[in-house]
């Protein structure tokens, strides 16, 4: 298994801890940046402050995305709700496009077509200022809880935020990386403003903060789509749970797996294996059944389904 979906007990806990650190955070910038968006005028903080009141909005749905997916198997969810969180961490990303992104762009392209005088730059830096070490709180958190699982997996930090089977770690490492850098834009759209008396670089600056989250949403959008439909595990996790069957003592080869992620940090695995010594048919089956219970108190196997291997099928062997 990859050491990104192994099953540490304070893997949800830490994830929830993330989004209520990323809410807390994006709650008080959004208040203060719409304060600052109001006494100074700038576009560029308009822009950040429908930012900020976006992310925060998206974090009650990245909260309710890591509530929803941990329910338990039943009769309607055989698999579990494990897909609760991308639908809902779908919903999150489709906000920042649209509260965030359209409203930004819009109000940039606004402002090149009827600019409007601002004033109190000051303003402008204290908040952007206190907001940037906001934003770097929550982002050292998401950042944290990412890192340990790049390190598990040996990849790189931005590899394991990209393809990491929990989208609301996803989502919050993604938005918060984004914050930082929109925060930068902001203030340079602010300076220049400032500096040559012209509202259009505070307006571009508006219009770059829409053009991240764009970016930032679609990706996020693409990613959930793609574990809803159903997303394979990596060569390297595949290996990890052909090692976890091929140390079951009763099995002696596996010849076909299939590794399916049904929710965060839980898979679906189908496979079929030859069971040490020649066992009667009914036999048989009564310890493919027993096996798979086995291999299902692994807490990270939602179901595991298990059938005999003919003798002519190859033995899969590590990729």
């Amino acid at each position: 298994m990859s050491d990104d979906q192994s099953p540490r007990p304070d893997s949800h806990d830490e994830s929830t801890l993330t989004v209520v650190v990323a809410f807390t955070m994006n709650a008080l910038i959004a208040i203060a940046k719409s304060v600052a968006a109001a006494l100074t005028g700038s576009a560029s903080m308009v822009a950040e402050a429908a930012h900020s009141w976006a992310d925060t909005g998206n974090e009650i749905f990245l909260i309710v995305a890591d509530r929803r997916s941990r329910g338990r198997p039943d009769d309607e969810h055989p698999l579990g709700y494990g897909r609760e969180a991308y639908v809902w961490s779908m919903f999150a990303a489709i906000g920042l496009f649209t509260a965030g992104a359209a409203v930004s762009i819009w109000h940039g392209v606004t402002e090149l077509l009827d600019p409007e005088p601002a004033g109190d730059f000051g303003i402008a830096y204290a908040v952007l200022g206190i907001a940037f070490v906001l934003e770097s709180v929550s982002f050292a958190q998401a950042f944290r809880q990412t890192r340990g699982a790049a390190r598990r997996e040996s990849i790189d930090v931005f590899d394991a935020a990209l393809n990491t089977s929990d989208p609301t770690l996803r989502a919050v490492f993604a938005e918060d990386a984004a914050a930082l850098i929109g925060l930068v834009l902001a203030f340079t759209g602010i300076l220049a403003h400032q500096l040559t008396g012209s509202p259009v670089p505070d307006a571009i600056g508006s219009i770059a903060v829409g053009i991240l989250l764009a970016v930032v949403a679609v990706v996020l959008i693409d990613r959930n789509r793609r574990f809803i439909v159903g997303e394979h595990v990596s060569p390297s996790q595949r290996d990890r749970t052909l090692d976890l069957l091929s140390r079951v003592e009763e099995i002696e080869r596996v010849t076909y797996l299939h590794v399916e992620f049904v929710g965060p940090r839980q898979v679906y695995v189908v496979a079929h294996v030859d069971l040490v010594g020649d066992t009667h048919e009914a036999a048989v089956a009564y310890a493919l059944r027993a096996l798979e219970r086995r291999i299902e108190e692994h807490p990270l196997v939602v179901e595991c389904v298990l059938s005999p291997a003919t003798p002519d099928e190859e033995t899969l062997r590590p990729a």
